[in-house]
């Protein structure tokens, strides 16, 4: 029986394997999903899609050529006064932030999106 790597691992590999600006801001992304969500779980899905849970989904990054985009399962129901969602806005239930090679993420508005979705999940679980 082959023994399958953790989803922490497989994203660690991922991040490595990326190597540039895509692999450093997915790693930060990472870290500032975990100090705003302590408690939060990782999964790998779709092929190599980080996802992040906690009380459900809270979001996935993914990598392509020339963006990191970080889509919210319920972005359509989180306040976003820092406007951090740049992509994805037409739907009603996703949203997602785009990120390119020279973009500065405002760290703490991020954080505030991450702790509001765990807090949207745990009231959507409670409501169950």
């Amino acid at each position: 029986m082959k023994k399958t790597k953790s989803p922490s691992r497989l994203i660690d590999a991922r991040i490595k394997e990326l190597g540039d600006w895509r692999g450093k801001s997915l790693s930060r992304i990472r870290s500032l999903i975990k100090q705003a969500a302590p408690g939060v779980t990782e999964e790998w899905k779709w092929r190599g899609v980080p996802v992040w849970y906690l009380d459900g989904m809270i979001c996935t990054g993914e990598a392509y050529k020339s963006v990191v985009k970080v889509t919210f399962a319920k972005g359509a129901q989180l306040k976003d006064p820092s406007k951090l969602f740049n992509s994805s806005l037409e739907g009603n239930v996703r949203r997602a932030i785009d990120l390119h090679e020279s973009d500065k993420l405002n760290e703490a508005a991020f954080k505030a999106l991450i702790r509001d979705a765990v807090a949207l999940n745990k009231s959507a679980s409670q409501d169950k």
